[in-house]
């Protein structure tokens, strides 16, 4: 695998004293079918950081892309919906050296050392979550192989977990057929709200 980027000093990211960055390689976090009801996917699969890097912008759009090409092969276009979870702020620097011919009366070395804006990158801890997959019980499978694949797109060390929640949302799997069941639960695209115990008795009319 590529070569772990290790964390040091303070994160940079681009602002007005930092000025031409490259964009960051991944523009599109959210693929699949987004807009599928929280009630319809209720399994989740996380990729899990079992170190603490910086993951290069291109190595979460080569991951988005290679676990997007297995889950719509295996799963259908509509048959799940993936969050890239890291985003990449942290801004590298490459002190840029002349390589041509004639380049050694030109060179500085280490004189101005300063370097140039180079790219982008995140920053992530153990057990941080990278990416979810949110489907339906028959296709957690396919979601696992997804992310097995993305993988081999990163430095370092990542686990696979099932999460114990419903979907995208913070409730557990008991908790939220609980709420459901008591009809407190509002559909909120990916996630859920609860009704509160406050406000109106009757539900106005629209």
């Amino acid at each position: 695998p590529p070569a772990v980027i290790p964390q040091k000093n303070k994160p940079f990211i681009k602002s007005r004293f930092c000025r031409g960055v490259p964009d960051a390689k991944i523009r599109i976090y959210d693929v699949g079918s987004r807009k599928t009801s929280v009630f319809e996917f209720p399994c989740v699969v996380h990729l899990v950081s079992d170190e603490r890097e910086q993951i290069s912008s291109e190595a979460l759009e080569a991951a988005r892309i290679a676990a997007n090409k297995c889950l719509v092969k295996f799963a259908g276009r509509e048959g799940f919906h993936m969050r890239i979870r890291a985003h990449p702020y942290h801004v590298l620097r490459i002190n840029k050296m002349l390589s041509c011919a004639g380049a050694d009366r030109l060179q500085t070395g280490m004189r101005h050392a300063y370097g140039k804006a180079y790219g982008k990158v995140a920053r992530v801890k153990i057990n941080q979550i990278m990416l979810s997959v949110r489907t339906r019980p028959n296709m957690i499978k396919h979601a696992v192989e997804a992310l097995r694949r993305c993988k081999y797109k990163f430095p370092g060390a990542q686990k696979i977990v099932m999460s114990r929640k419903w979907g995208f949302t913070p409730y557990s799997v008991e908790e939220y057929k609980r709420l459901r069941a008591a009809g407190l639960t509002i559909p909120d695209g990916s996630y859920v709200k609860i009704k509160g115990t406050k406000g109106p008795i009757f539900k106005p009319k629209d």
